[in-house]
């Protein structure tokens, strides 16, 4: 419980973004860059400068893994180039070139290119108006993990 609290006031106090950033997720063998991002105004007036939308392209070298995580918002995927293994909830789907894949953001996956080749995703996601940080976050029960693990007493 102390923990959480602890969590919970750091959010609120901000830093959300950088708590939660990419540095914490295993990655390895993967390069990304944010192509163009643009916080959204129009007729969706509920989301209108509340959030954004971000395309940024991965490149996932042979070999190149993402560990255990999920996103901030929902978005599509586009496999430019390559392909690579999706996995979630204990089922793996290889994605190929030519191929896109809708993902809610809050369901926990991996992503590995098995091949020798290099693979290029193109992924669109909505993202909060004021985030900087990747949109890779830890799984919540790992960040608690992770937090206790980091202070001397531990959590108990």
């Amino acid at each position: 419980m102390r923990c959480f609290t602890l969590l919970l006031l750091r959010a609120l106090l901000g830093g959300t973004d950088r708590l939660a950033a990419q540095e914490t997720v295993e990655t390895r063998g993967i390069s990304s860059e944010v192509k163009i991002e643009e916080v959204i105004f129009g007729h969706l007036t509920e989301l209108n400068g509340k959030f954004k939308l971000r395309a940024t392209e991965l490149t996932f070298a042979p070999g190149g893994y993402v560990g255990a995580h999920h996103h901030v918002g929902p978005g599509i995927r586009y496999i430019i180039s390559g392909e690579f293994t999706f996995a979630e909830g204990g089922q793996e789907t290889i994605y190929k070139a030519g191929d896109y894949f809708f993902e809610t953001g809050n369901l926990v996956h991996t992503a590995q290119n098995k091949t020798n080749l290099p693979a290029r995703v193109l992924i669109v996601e909505i993202v909060p108006k004021d985030w900087t940080a990747p949109a890779l976050i830890l799984p919540k029960s790992q960040r608690v993990r992770l937090s206790c693990l980091k202070r001397t007493n531990g959590c108990g």
